[in-house]
């Protein structure tokens, strides 16, 4: 069995050779590639994958022109990758290597998907454990698939599965979306994530809101349904209002009234402009996707 390890690296320069010897250690006799993708770093994080790969065979590297995203990260080296099972994980020491075992004993089973699945988080603050429970809940509620709460893109799956997953052509990629709704028989292995082995996050909050509303977005239409709730509710309350003026109007009674005019104005106004943001996301999807371009363009390789 010939073992492929993709690992999406952004300005991981340090972290990358310790990771490495923990993989090595783990791996064991086992035949392996592992293919680290440079996203586009700014540090000499690829410069570090060139040394690796001419110390060790099993190292390759991609590079990409620019900063393309972890999750075209991970499809790029999926699609590079030749094994017969492929195992994804992050390079800076979350996800612990030490784990394969246990996902390769999963797999033996009779899995074609192994997930895994955050218990805690060493160095998550409550605010992030909090808007990450939050945020799995309403991606469950809105989307037909689901997702488990605390999943990772540290994951396990065969060629079979490798190949369902590469099937899909859409730019705007939401891989844990996409593993869950290919199906094939999925396990869960559950693990303590460890604390950075050094320097921050990449994901900032900002990153953090786009990619929850990529999930969002890709999987559902019931955004869109809502805001046509919002719409019939607002017509609703707009007739009831219109009815009850002429009413007040007929018994002379009758005040202009700005305050109650601009109350209306500004609910029925944000509503409107609520709708057309989220129908305004769905067409720029669309848009993008019509374009067709390229997922990402490799600057150099190893």
């Amino acid at each position: 069995m010939y073992i492929s390890l993709v690992i999406p690296a952004y300005n991981e320069e340090k972290n990358i050779p310790v990771l490495y010897e923990r993989i090595v250690s783990v791996m064991g006799k086992h035949k392996y590639e592992c293919i680290f993708v440079d996203d586009g770093s700014s540090d000499g994080t690829f410069e570090m994958i060139k040394q690796l790969s001419q110390k060790f065979d099993e190292v390759k590297g991609l590079a990409f022109s620019r900063n393309f995203g972890h999750q075209t990260a991970l499809l790029a080296g999926v699609s590079d990758a030749k094994g017969d099972v492929i195992i994804t994980m992050d390079a800076d020491g979350q996800h612990p290597p030490e784990l394969i075992p246990d996902l390769l004993n999963k797999m033996n089973e009779g899995y074609d998907v192994v997930n895994t699945k955050r218990n805690l988080t060493a160095d998550a603050g409550l605010f992030k454990n909090l808007t990450s429970s939050w945020y799995y809940k309403i991606i469950n509620k809105l989307t037909e698939v689901r997702i488990e709460p605390a999943s990772s893109d540290f994951r396990l799956m065969s060629r079979t599965a490798v190949d369902a997953f590469l099937s899909f052509p859409e730019k705007d990629r939401f891989t844990r979306g996409i593993i869950s709704w290919m199906g094939f028989h999925q396990s869960v292995v559950h693990f303590d994530a460890p604390a950075r082995m050094s320097g921050q996050s990449k994901y900032t909050l900002k990153k953090m809101v786009r990619f929850a509303w990529d999930g969002v977005t890709s999987f559902s239409s019931k955004p869109l349904k809502i805001s046509m709730v919002f719409g019939v509710l607002s017509l609703i309350f707009g007739l009831l209002y219109a009815t009850y003026t002429i009413v007040i109007f007929f018994l002379g009674k009758a005040i202009p009234g700005w305050t109650s005019m601009m109350l209306v104005i500004l609910f029925l106004g944000g509503i409107q402009l609520l709708s057309l943001g989220i129908i305004g996301e769905y067409l720029a999807r669309i848009f993008s996707e019509s374009k067709n371009r390229p997922h990402f363009f490799i600057r150099d390789r190893c």
